[in-house]
């Protein structure tokens, strides 16, 4: 089988560590594979580290013409069975692509759980029903936006975003009293995560005054950077002012070790196709409580494997919060069985292995 995946990124987040996890599986797997990203990028840097192959293609939006030659170019040389699109401006290309060139089984990646016609002039139904041969969601509720968007369900599978579990057991159990001079057992809340307008963090910051009021010692920890990062600072000025109890790192390096020292990790996101670092959480062992959107709940399972509460409500964060510091027994049986649930269908191996099948599905005829 030969496959060639696209990504026109030109950072590095959760999205492209999927694709790469994806790429470097498949390869291990006997799959052949090439990498296509924008020239002296991460994910083309990332994936010759990997010693996969690699194509170099500057795409400038999605209509690009230039680009879509270079693709198609590379699609007629190569000849792939599997033609993977892992953001929505490669989707475009991709498919234009593959259309000019005539070969290969078109696959998109949709890790986001907004609508599809954020657009006025709905011409986003056009690119999403016409050209794509499969569509592989990150969770049910990516998989239901899309179909309330129109898009035929029978031409959607779930393959969940995975963890690398190896990986996660050698994050180290640090602790980070002494650096952030906090106080002997103190328990610690903690955000990680991009600052963007989904992601939602002043919903923490606005929790913090209920919080403090049910446990006056809890510090608060915002993990990350981002473009709204000073609109958050904002709300934590207007809210708590000073409050040395709500700490903001910035970004960090060391992420998921923070993650491992939290008594409580939050993620109050208004839209979230699924997210890792609730995975992360869940297997480095820290209780978590998250909004009930996007793909949340079905990893944040309320009662079974953590706490889930309403988006955009501080008073039930701040509750869901202090219930889970103050009852360490319910918490660690969240744990248990969070990490049972990771481990069954939210590693690396698992996600690999369900896009194969896909992959060989499509190419039996038995998918699209």
């Amino acid at each position: 089988m030969k496959t060639i995946h696209i990504d026109t990124e030109r950072t590095w987040r959760g999205g492209e560590q999927q694709a790469m996890y994806l790429a470097t599986g498949l390869h291990r797997r006997g799959v052949s594979v090439v990498v296509v990203g924008q020239p002296d990028r991460p994910f083309v840097q990332r994936g010759r580290a990997e010693g996969l192959e690699v194509a170099e293609i500057p795409m400038r939006g999605e209509a690009d013409p230039v680009a879509v030659t270079r693709l198609a170019k590379l699609f007629l040389r190569e000849k792939p069975d599997i033609i993977h699109m892992h953001t929505s401006h490669a989707h475009m290309l991709g498919v234009m692509a593959a259309r000019l060139a005539g070969t290969g089984k078109t696959v998109v990646s949709r890790r986001v759980d907004f609508s599809i016609h954020r657009s006025r002039l709905r011409l986003n139904i056009f690119k999403y029903r016409f050209g794509v041969d499969r569509y592989i969601a990150i969770s049910e509720g990516v998989r239901k936006v899309m179909v309330s968007d129109g898009i035929p369900a029978a031409r959607i599978d779930i393959v969940p975003s995975g963890v690398d579990l190896a990986e996660l057991e050698k994050t180290p159990c640090g602790d980070f009293a002494a650096e952030f001079k906090l106080p002997p057992g103190v328990p610690v809340v903690g955000d990680v995560a991009h600052f963007g307008w989904h992601k939602a963090q002043e919903v923490l910051v606005e929790a913090c005054p209920r919080l403090w009021e049910l446990v006056p010692d809890a510090r608060v920890f915002l993990v990350g950077d981002g473009d709204c990062r000073a609109k958050v600072e904002m709300v934590a000025k207007e809210t708590v002012g000073d409050d040395e109890r709500l700490v903001f790192t910035g970004h960090r390096t060391d992420a998921r070790a923070l993650i491992r020292w939290f008594d409580v990790f939050v993620m109050c996101s208004v839209l979230e196709g699924l997210c890792t670092s609730i995975l992360d959480a869940h297997w480095l062992g820290t209780p978590v409580v998250g909004s009930r959107v996007g793909g949340i709940p079905e990893i944040v399972i309320d009662g079974e494997t953590g706490l889930s509460v309403p988006p955009r409500d501080p008073a039930a964060l701040a509750e869901a919060i202090a219930r889970m510091i103050r009852e360490p027994e319910m918490a660690r049986g969240f744990n248990e069985r969070a990490r049972a649930l990771v481990e069954k269908r939210y590693s690396v191996d698992a996600m690999v292995e369900g896009t194969l099948n896909v992959y060989e599905r499509m190419l039996a005829g038995e998918a699209g």
